[in-house]
């Protein structure tokens, strides 16, 4: 119990966890509900100071997004890719210990650099509650390095912002003599294959996927299973009707002159099926076949690894009838395409009719649902994360310990790669999430911010040149360093590579800026590798490079 009143963090989620818990419990007819569940628990604990709290729910929902992902990318593909997130890491932790050292700065200043620089927002909460722990530390010694991270990072930050946008959206495409608006378009066009969808921003002139009904003048005497053999799985027979009955939709029905077709899929292939069958007539009564739109979650691991492609020509029976529209890959939307590969955890919008839709989804993964978040699953998470934040490991005179932001951001990715596994339970719907995540991290700098303004005068007057060329060297030396590695070593196509040096900073803003030029969501394919994976190491940088650091300086 009194583990629990000294971390508030671990109080709250453990009321939470077993307050919902409690709350699941019936008396005959009588159920408490998670709310008044959650008020006798706390009760109980007794705990108050919740301080912490925002950073540890924006951290563990921060993992939990990027959980399936980043598990699906520990292959040779992710793990290629990894090379330039790992490079970032290290770098930034060299270069900060190499300008606290020269600048003789202070461990508080040097870890604001460090985040500011790294632009990775997490790495202010980790090496802040690092600071808190150092041996031998008052606690106004505490208070002061804590707020000089927060100035130093604000600073940094800012600098190192501008760098990586210009970089990667402007001077990089130059160096390497490409328009990135045609790259992206021809690579896209080479990846598309069989695969169909518009890029980011595109609306269709015409609509991609269509129906039509068309009256059987020839081709009489052919099977249904014929017919769509012709025209492949760009279209697919919905209905038929001859004279006043709707028949059956079978693979060996057979057409008959005067037949009325339903036929829905690509434009281009239901154009192409018409004319196996005749002229085109107005809707049919009986015949109309609404169609359904859906987001479905990959889960099931055979489907991991295939193209679009590949899905479609080894899952014929689960794919018939199936309209892939979009890919979204850890919040971000990729290019619907024939060559992008699936992961796990990717949100696929599919179009068919109902039946069909049913079934592809049972064939490859869940349908997304927008359930209430369950906060025992995510309560037991974030009390896991804490209690792994305390483990600390002595290497020599250092002590590392992950400390509650890396604790639970591990955490965060384990419980979503579980869920993603088996998403009957453990719900935290995508949109919570990223919510949560959001107003975490609003909250926290917010909180930081404050306590920072009264010191953040003198350490700006102290280093008033230091800060914005650190922030501009400290993104600057990666980003050059990502593109060498990227085109000498790791031959990344180059609009790809580009996303993935945004990715490999977690920089949205230049993604964003990115995008925006290549006038493609090409550039995402490399972004959201990279990203998910420095989200992970980035945010450990923060207690490795204070325990490093220290109160030598």
């Amino acid at each position: 119990m009194s583990l629990l009143r000294e971390n508030a963090v671990l109080a709250l989620f453990t009321c939470l966890a077993l307050g919902y818990l409690v709350g699941k419990l019936k008396v005959g007819p009588i159920q408490l509900g998670g709310i008044c569940g959650t008020l006798i628990v706390s009760m109980l604990i007794g705990a108050q100071d919740v301080k912490n709290v925002a950073f540890a729910l924006f951290i563990f929902s921060l993992g939990y997004l990027a959980g399936p992902q980043f598990f699906a990318n520990l292959n040779a593909k992710g793990l290629r890719f990894g090379v330039l997130s790992v490079m970032e890491a290290v770098v930034v932790i060299l270069m900060a210990y190499g300008i606290a050292m020269a600048g003789g700065l202070d461990v508080g200043t040097a870890s604001g650099i460090l985040a500011g620089s790294a632009t990775e927002s997490a790495v202010v909460g980790t090496a802040q509650e690092a600071i808190s722990k150092l041996p031998g530390i008052t606690a106004d010694q505490s208070t002061e390095l804590q707020a000089h991270v927060a100035t130093a990072y604000s600073v940094c930050y800012l600098f190192g912002l501008i760098s990586i946008v210009l970089l990667t959206s402007q001077f990089f495409p130059m160096l390497m003599r490409i328009n990135l608006a045609d790259a992206s378009r021809e690579l896209w066009e080479k990846m598309r294959g069989a695969g169909v969808g518009l890029e980011a921003g595109e609306t269709a002139s015409l609509p991609g996927l269509v129906g039509r009904t068309y009256l059987v003048s020839q081709g009489e005497g052919s099977s249904l299973q014929q017919l769509e053999d012709a025209v492949g799985q760009d279209a697919s027979i919905e209905g038929v009707k001859r004279g006043q009955q709707v028949l059956k939709v079978e693979p060996g029905l057979k057409l008959r002159r005067g037949d009325r077709v339903l036929v829905v899929g690509l434009r281009d292939a239901v154009r192409e099926t018409g004319y196996e069958l005749g002229p085109e007539t107005s809707g049919v009564p009986g015949l109309d076949s609404p169609l359904t739109v859906r987001q479905v979650v990959i889960t099931d691991k055979k489907v991991a690894g295939q193209t679009v492609t590949q899905l479609r020509e080894r899952e014929t029976t689960a794919t018939e009838g199936i309209y892939l529209t979009g890919v979204q890959r850890v919040d971000q939307d990729i290019p619907a395409v024939g060559e992008t590969e699936l992961h796990q955890g990717d949100t696929l919008t599919v179009v068919g009719t109902r039946s069909k839709v049913e079934r592809f989804t049972k064939a490859v993964g869940a349908k997304v649902r927008t359930d209430s978040a369950d906060w025992i699953y995510i309560g037991l998470g974030i009390c896991l994360g804490v209690l792994l934040g305390m483990i600390t490991i002595h290497v020599g005179d250092v002590n590392l310990a992950l400390g509650t932001g890396g604790g639970c951001l591990i955490a965060g990715l384990v419980f979503g790669w579980l869920r993603a596994q088996r998403p009957t339970f453990g719900a935290y719907p995508p949109v919570a999430a990223q919510t949560m995540k959001d107003l975490g991290l609003s909250i926290f700098i917010a909180v930081t911010g404050m306590a920072a303004g009264p010191d953040a005068g003198p350490l700006l007057k102290q280093y008033p040149l230091l800060l914005p060329l650190s922030g501009i060297a400290m993104v600057v030396v990666p980003a050059f360093l990502g593109l060498f590695l990227g085109r000498k070593l790791l031959k990344i196509e180059k609009p790809i590579l580009i996303g993935a040096i945004a990715g490999q900073q977690c920089s949205t803003p230049a993604i964003t800026a990115v995008s925006n030029v290549a006038q493609s969501s090409v550039p995402m394919l490399g972004y959201t590798i990279t990203y998910t994976i420095s989200n992970f190491l980035l945010p450990l940088t923060g207690p490795v490079f204070v325990g490093l650091l220290g109160l030598k300086l």
